[in-house]
């Protein structure tokens, strides 16, 4: 037992039921974070390194893709110690470290995004002005934008856990903190973090995908009024992975969201299941639908390979 319970370590927990299998489970984890880790950082490799792909569309990828690997390394450390030793035990201080980073990273993500659409945008209604609007100035300034933005907007729901007196339970639901899971442990009023993740939600995350449905409104509209199929059909292909990005994140988002309003008769491993797949399966398929769907990317990997079979 525990002198002070208010400064008792938070518990992580697994999959509940499932502990004698974590050994098992922890080995199709360990893939799927190597695999992010790898196809996230050979994106980033690829765009550094091949000048042809120094332009906006591909800035944007890279921010898209170091922020895959930040949610991958912010996790990874407490899912993995869990699984593979049953290492529970965390500190306050870096349970809320990695909620801040976890859903500060999650907004730069949907910001990404926000931009991605925009690039798109003016791609395709405003092709000749695209050079100078998406400048490289213009870049840097959006992507500071988006980071300072998810990174300062969740500093007062973190500050306040720290002033949080915790004499519930200390076990958490997920093998990571998240808000919402620390917040019901702690003995005092929560108002404002319950209302102010709801408004920081509307302000951020649904705002940014209706502004991205809007996008995609007016650049079908602009589409569908070029003459020829063959131009109508380049102008779609040059969005269609960033549609698939979208739909991904923004798709997995929601069915986390429903399963904690509405589920409370689901099992609950069916939410941490969720969950995983929340944050686990965008940053997995990125890479991949880049990698399928974009003929730059394509042809940069190509280059890439040779270069290195040319080196050996």
């Amino acid at each position: 037992m525990w002198p002070n319970i208010s400064e008792a370590p938070f518990l992580l927990t697994g999959f509940p039921g499932l502990q004698e299998a974590h050994h098992w489970i922890s080995i199709p984890f360990f893939a799927v974070y190597v695999c992010i880790l790898l196809g996230n950082g050979a994106l980033l490799y690829l765009i550094k390194d091949d000048q042809s792909l120094h332009k906006p569309m591909y800035y944007f990828l890279a921010m898209l893709a170091g922020t895959d690997i930040m949610v991958t390394l912010t996790t990874m450390p407490t899912v993995m110690g869990v699984l593979w030793v049953n290492h529970r035990e965390i500190s306050h201080a870096g349970c809320f470290l990695q909620a801040y980073f976890i859903h500060s990273l999650s907004v730069v993500e949907s910001g990404i995004l926000l931009a991605m659409a925009y690039d798109c945008f003016i791609a395709i209604r405003n092709p000749l002005r695209y050079a100078s609007i998406l400048s490289n100035t213009q870049v840097v300034k959006l992507g500071v934008g988006i980071f300072l933005r998810g990174f300062v907007l969740i500093i007062p729901l973190i500050v306040r856990l720290f002033s949080f007196s915790y004499c519930h339970s200390h076990i958490l639901s997920h093998a990571f903190c998240l808000h919402q899971d620390v917040m019901k442990l702690a003995c005092a009023d929560i108002t404002f973090n319950k209302l102010y993740p709801v408004i920081l939600i509307c302000l951020t995350t649904f705002l940014d995908f209706l502004i991205i449905l809007f996008s995609y409104i007016l650049i079908l509209k602009t589409v569908l009024g070029i003459a020829s199929g063959e131009e109508r059909a380049k102008a779609l292909n040059t969005c269609i992975s960033h549609i698939s990005s979208v739909l991904i994140f923004f798709g997995t988002g929601i069915g986390l969201s429903l399963i904690h309003r509405l589920g409370r008769n689901i099992p609950e491993v069916a939410h941490i299941i969720v969950s995983y797949v929340y944050f686990l399966f965008p940053p997995f398929m990125n890479p991949i639908i880049y990698s399928i769907k974009t003929k730059q990317i394509q042809y940069g990997l190509i280059r890439l390979f040779s270069k290195h079979r040319l080196r050996s």
